[in-house]
């Protein structure tokens, strides 16, 4: 079952989907699920939380401020805190929601927000487990090595030009292609046509209100973004992270550095083999394999379909 749910997050209206178990009534765990760059909810998350209802767990997918349906000031500008904010705001709904549990709360993310789901779950005591899919860990050396060093100062050049035309009051956003078919002539944040190729192809059919683009402020932000300081936070939140073997958007070394990082004694690490950054998102099979690998650990650490233990 699926219903149409909105939330207030900061003064902005969030909107989304809420899935519910077919069998059950419920008060069911749940997993507060979100997209990564310039994602819509339509974007992976309904293969997960419908893989996480079949387990017996109810799950929020929604759109972030300045994202699809939901509301918000500057379209298309992603501000990884205020990003956080609508997570743990997204919780505040789940917990105060009669089919939930307010004791078994989750989080998943996927990319950008595989990185959020970290932070979200180091700083809220709220969050019971952690899914991290192919997480981006640490803009600046994700940038580094995404754009190499031409065209990183090309990169900077941009948002220092940004930065000055926001100083002398120019009202206008100025905006940046998430991907291009064409990286070598048009200046992008994912330099790779394989993004750009995928993304078009899930909007065409399945996301129409993904935009391939974001503010030039919001690559400023990705460049001071890391989760490692948040890692030793997570001391006995169960912890899954999903790795593609042959991730070089999001690098997967950074992410097993992640995991290597984590104190909690009930972590997992899936690796997906012969698997990039961009299968998950183009190959159905890849798709629900990670959905159902999220399903069983979270089903095991949700306790779904079981009483909660003392």
């Amino acid at each position: 079952m699926r219903q149409d749910i909105e939330f207030n997050s900061q003064g902005q209206t969030c909107r989304g989907w809420l899935y519910t178990p077919d069998e059950g009534s419920g008060p069911f765990p749940a997993v507060v699920l979100a997209g990564g760059w310039c994602y819509t909810k339509e974007i992976v998350m309904p293969t997960a939380a419908e893989a996480f209802a079949r387990a017996g767990l109810a799950a929020i997918v929604f759109d972030y401020r300045n994202f699809g349906i939901s509301d918000g000031d500057r379209p298309q500008h992603i501000d990884p805190r205020a990003q956080v904010e609508d997570y743990k705001n997204a919780i505040s709904f789940a917990e105060a929601h009669p089919q939930i549990d307010a004791t078994r709360i989750g989080v998943w993310g996927i990319s950008y927000s595989g990185g959020h789901a970290l932070i979200v779950g180091a700083t809220d005591p709220r969050v019971k487990c952690i899914v991290s899919n192919v997480a981006v860990v640490d803009g600046w050396e994700n940038m580094q090595r995404v754009q190499g060093e031409r065209k990183l100062r090309k990169l900077q050049e941009l948002i220092a030009d940004d930065r000055r035309r926001r100083f002398e009051g120019d009202p206008t956003e100025g905006y940046i292609a998430m991907a291009s078919a064409d990286p070598d002539n048009e200046t992008a944040v994912w330099n790779y046509p394989e993004v750009y190729n995928v993304f078009m192809h899930l909007k065409e059919t399945s996301a129409p209100l993904h935009e391939h683009y974001s503010t030039i402020e919001s690559v400023e932000l990705l460049l001071d973004y890391t989760v490692f300081p948040f890692l030793r936070r997570i001391v006995d939140t169960p912890t899954l992270m999903i790795i593609a073997e042959n991730d070089n958007i999001t690098l997967w070394d950074k992410e097993t550095e992640v995991f290597n990082a984590l104190p909690t004694p009930n972590k997992k690490r899936f690796v997906l083999p012969d698997i990039s950054h961009m299968t998950l998102y183009s190959e159905e099979s890849a798709t629900q394999l990670a959905a159902n690998q999220a399903a069983e650990f979270l089903k095991v650490y949700l306790h779904a379909g079981e009483p909660v233990p003392a």
